[in-house]
């Protein structure tokens, strides 16, 4: 082994002086240097996975013509639940790597929340196999809480038996804010179990002392920022913000001014949660870089962000550099601006077809996780005092929520969903066979007149939600949901007008990306031009109404929870 080490230093050697030809050449094309900002004349030599050579001139075996382009550090996503993509990680890999994302930094809890362990050891498995870099982020939340069923629970010592896995950086987003305020002892038990390594954040706006206490844990990053002083404030307390764009979150132009010279290397840029007809229609990582530049940001300081203030916020230091010694992995763009990816090199190695055909397989969990029986109008209905109620209020482009009030329909000593003043009912059913529970609530912004809309995708517990405006629509709705083991359904007057299987543990399909986002766009355009729903992403808007770790009014299967009071709510 240390013969073979030698061997390709040696290799290294003779092509960075260009003693011997390099391996490959990008010739012609311009390097932007991201810890200068300057773009930059000369060829680019990569011996193996290594680039061996820059502001050179160097002759290569295989040399590529850059002509025109722009040669940046492959980008690196460091916040992703790739279940929330709808595809297995292979397919994420094939979605996502031709689009210049080279490393991502994942957290199964997706998946460890329904299938515990076993979920874990699949992404484990599964990330020694895709073509970019998967890291993972062990899953500190599973439960997310203990207002919720979920179908697992991951403790500390579970957590530690992974530790060491060559793909696993650290301790996940760790959510549970509040059980870290009120000290806790699982949590405290997972945090000494990682202390001194990496531990990720989510801390939706946590601030003054909380934040101070929070951080104080040894958590470094957070990718819950909504708005400009929230995030200022987290740098100043030495946490780097990861600055998300997701299919509903949607965060970037409102912290793009975050992104200068001075506070680029404490950014990063991430996904969080991506599906791929958005990826399709607007890119990954590369539409970050787009819409950071386009709201002013300087190209130079977000392609920092993007790459090499990523790799050393998560102690990849191999990364993140266009630069002798460093990993081969390389996007050519035509433009910073633009960040129109024209081709992709991980390893040293050109992206295409091929990249993707020798990989192994990864055996798929989760089938039949949906143990629900079907279910009927009665067991919907919601009793109550009297018409006033509180009332879930969605933020377009938001996963944060308003705390409403409203008077809605009441006969029968039951309340109605009132689709005159916007205002459907939303339930949240337990999908594990463990209780009965269904959580009974009503939410306004999802703009339909008619019909119901079920999914088995509710963070983080993943039990069944569906919003409608009739009983009778919503139960269609979640025994369609359960025929299918799990997905997204959409329904209106006793019509199912389209569907999307997911039947791996009930978030992901194992048809390629393609099929998912073709289904996808059907499915879209059923529920906004027939059913008349406004917002961009609506399954995925239903799909955070159960997730009671994001303020400010949340419903799970055990009821309606004030975040911020990080109770139940009385209905």
């Amino acid at each position: 082994m240390q013969d073979a080490r030698k061997d390709a230093l040696k290799r290294r050697i003779d092509q960075a002086l260009g003693r011997d030809r390099a391996d490959r050449v990008i010739k012609n094309a311009r390097l932007l240097n991201v810890i200068t900002g300057e773009l930059a004349e000369g060829d680019i030599a990569i011996c193996g996975d290594k680039i061996v050579g820059t502001y050179e001139r160097y002759d290569g075996v295989d040399e590529i013509d850059g002509r025109g382009m722009i040669a940046v550090p492959g980008f690196i996503d460091t916040h992703v639940h790739v279940e929330s993509t709808l595809v297995t990680p292979a397919e994420f890999d094939r979605c996502v790597l031709p689009r210049g994302t080279t490393t991502a930094i994942c957290d199964p809890h997706e998946i460890a929340n329904v299938l515990g362990e076993a979920g874990l050891r699949y992404f484990l498995d599964a990330s020694l196999h895709t073509a970019l870099d998967l890291r993972v982020q062990l899953s500190s939340c599973v439960p997310a809480t203990h207002l919720e069923t979920s179908g697992a629970r991951l403790d500390a010592a579970t957590l530690v038996r992974h530790r060491d896995h060559p793909q696993v950086i650290g301790l996940a987003e760790f959510m549970n804010f509040p059980g870290i305020f009120h000290k806790d002892e699982a949590v405290l038990d997972k945090l000494v179990a990682f202390e001194g390594a990496h531990i990720d954040g989510h801390a939706p706006l946590v601030r003054g002392y909380e934040l101070n206490a929070y951080a104080s844990c040894g958590i470094r990053n957070c990718h819950e920022s909504t708005g400009l002083d929230e995030a200022r404030e987290k740098l100043r307390k030495g946490l780097q913000v990861l600055i998300r764009d997701g299919s509903v979150s949607k965060d970037v132009t409102a912290l793009a001014p975050l992104i200068d010279a001075m506070n680029s290397p404490f950014c990063s840029l991430c996904t969080d949660d991506r599906n791929p007809l958005d990826i399709a229609v607007e890119g990954h990582v590369d539409h970050l870089i787009r819409a950071a530049i386009a709201a002013g940001a300087p190209a130079e300081s977000v392609y920092r962000a993007a790459t090499w203030s990523a790799a050393r916020a998560f102690g990849l230091r191999d990364r993140g550099l266009v630069a002798p010694g460093y990993r081969a992995d390389i996007v050519l763009v035509d433009d910073l601006a633009g960040c129109n990816v024209r081709h992709v090199l991980k390893d040293g190695q050109l992206v295409g077809d091929a990249t993707f055909a020798g990989r192994s397989k990864t055996a798929t969990v989760g089938r039949g996780s949906i143990k629900l029986p079907r279910i009927t109008e009665a067991e919907l209905a919601a009793p109550g005092a009297g018409p006033s109620t509180p009332v879930i209020g969605v933020i377009p482009g938001q996963i944060l929520t308003e705390y409403l009030r409203a008077e809605v329909p009441y006969s029968g000593g039951h309340r109605h969903a009132d689709p005159e003043q916007d205002i459907l009912k939303v339930c949240v059913l337990a999908r594990y066979g463990t209780n009965r529970n269904i959580g009974r609530g009503f939410v306004r912004g999802f703009g339909l007149r008619r019909g119901a809309l079920a999914s088995s995708v509710g963070h983080d517990s993943h039990n069944v939600c569906v919003v409608g405006a009739t009983d009778a629509d919503m139960v269609l709705a979640v025994n369609r949901l359960i025929e299918l083991q799990g997905g997204f359904v959409a329904v209106r007057d006793g019509q199912v007008l389209g569907e999307l299987a997911l039947p791996l543990a009930g978030l992901m399909s194992e048809a390629p990306f393609e099929e998912v986002e073709a289904k996808l766009r059907t499915l879209r355009s059923a529920v906004r031009d027939t059913m008349g729903c406004p917002l961009q992403e609506p399954l995925l808007q239903l799909a955070f109404l159960p997730l009671p770790v994001i303020p400010h009014l949340k419903i799970t299967d055990m009821g309606l929870v004030d975040v911020d009071r990080f109770e139940l709510v009385s209905a």
